[in-house]
């Protein structure tokens, strides 16, 4: 029962706003190295004050360079969380991440496989189907670089947002309402929205958020079902990570050394709203099936009670 997990008298809900801002407050400060160096290249330059907008954020240093800057305050963040969750809240990391007794890595590895092979496979696709639409980008050293830190950097950047969204937030507003429907919904919709200054988002309109905000209730679903974070960590460093090694645009929130380079007119259309209404649907019924999902409406929408929530703590405590 993992929401119930976070269920304590003690666990207010000004705490998660007060750790919110703590884990805010400390990402900040892995941001600084990004922002020395981008001021002291456009100096270097003679352009003056640089543009601070994100999009103008990746073209002042080499792309691996930005990416680690960029991903280092996720690595501060992660530290943020850890803080807030022993400190403020008195609990363990594994009651954020799981019901189980330990992280299942079968689940992350299985998830991540499941979408790294479909993200491949697609990818392919559109390259042999519309190959006007790209050019080939791969330089091998860069391309290395990148790979290495990719997979050092990007899986701590997702695991944050994880963490935050699907973990932290998760049970923070299960103490506030009580059920499961209203953190599904709100932490959802404001992972969605969190993703309103992307710049995919300025190109082609604020549809796209159709997907950002439905990519959030897919993550959140997989939460709640599995009663754990392992499915939607191992789904989301596949999303970033591949997708990043694979193919980049001028108009994608990574600039990176990748495989290919779109360079089509970037436009919303059916393939926005096709992983919300086809793909993760697919993905949903396979883990179901896989993991022998059962009461849908119960885990979803249903009443968090205190008897339930207390005898976890119990036995949370007999286990420490």
């Amino acid at each position: 029962m993992f929401i119930e997990q976070g269920i304590k008298p003690e666990n207010k809900f000004w705490k998660y706003i007060v750790g919110s801002l703590v884990v805010i407050l400390i990402s900040s400060f892995g941001q600084i190295p990004l922002m020395i160096g981008i001021f002291a290249k456009s100096f270097s330059d003679g352009k003056g004050m640089p543009q601070l907008d994100e999009k103008s954020l990746m073209t002042y240093l080499e792309p691996n360079l930005t990416l680690f800057l960029i991903m280092l305050s996720f690595v501060f963040a992660m530290f943020g969380i850890y803080i807030v969750v022993k400190n403020i809240h008195k609990q363990t990391m594994l009651s954020v991440t799981t019901s189980r007794a330990k992280v299942d890595w079968s689940r992350i590895l299985f998830s991540f496989t499941i979408w790294s092979l479909f993200t491949i496979i697609s990818t392919a696709i559109l390259y042999y189907t519309s190959p006007e639409s790209f050019v080939m980008n791969f330089k091998l050293v860069p391309f290395l670089i990148l790979v290495i830190i990719g997979t050092l950097m990007i899986p701590i950047q997702t695991s944050c947002e994880e963490y935050v969204f699907r973990g932290y937030l998760m049970q923070g507003f299960g103490n506030l309402a009580r059920n499961k429907w209203f953190p599904l919904i709100t932490t959802s919709s404001i992972f969605g929205l969190m993703h309103i200054a992307n710049p995919e988002v300025t190109k082609m309109g604020y549809i796209v958020l159709v997907y950002y905000i439905g990519t959030g209730f897919f993550l959140g679903i997989l939460t709640l079902m599995d009663e754990g974070m392992e499915l939607s960590l191992g789904f989301h460093a596949a999303n970033n990570l591949v997708g990043a090694l694979l193919v980049t645009a001028d108009w994608s929130a990574f600039q990176t050394h990748s495989i290919l380079k779109d360079i089509s007119e970037p436009s919303a259309g059916f393939d926005v709203i096709a992983p919300v209404l086809i793909i993760y649907p697919i993905l949903l019924f396979i883990f179901a099936k896989k993991y022998n999902w059962t009461n849908w409406k119960e885990k979803l929408t249903g009443e968090i009670h205190s008897t339930n929530s207390n005898l976890i703590n119990e036995i949370q405590g007999t286990n420490d």
